[in-house]
């Protein structure tokens, strides 16, 4: 396994050492480890989201450009948008 020295602030040195010490964790090496596999699905986790709003906008766009959107008046948006916020909470409530 390939070894890597890196360097740590005094607080990240703390913490390895109190991770380790409460016996979660046998080594640094698994702390750090593990640390980098939390990475991992952070990074997939965004990368997730960005493509479904990538979907969604596209989606948008193409409905707009078909003529599939309301127009509301600007002192009526906040009405429009309190009843689309209750619908999706129906819909919400009937998928659960």
């Amino acid at each position: 396994m390939p070894t890597r020295n890196v360097v740590l602030s005094d607080h990240q040195h703390e913490l390895v050492e109190t991770l380790v010490m409460s016996g979660r964790y046998q080594n640094a090496s698994e702390v750090l480890r593990e640390g980098l596999r939390l990475v991992e699905e952070r990074d997939r986790l965004e990368q997730a989201k960005l493509a479904a709003l990538q979907h969604a906008a596209s989606q948008g766009w193409a409905d707009v450009s078909a003529g599939r959107y309301t127009d509301v008046a600007d002192d009526r948006l906040e009405d429009f948008l309190g009843q689309l916020g209750r619908r999706a909470a129906g819909l919400v409530k009937t998928v659960s």
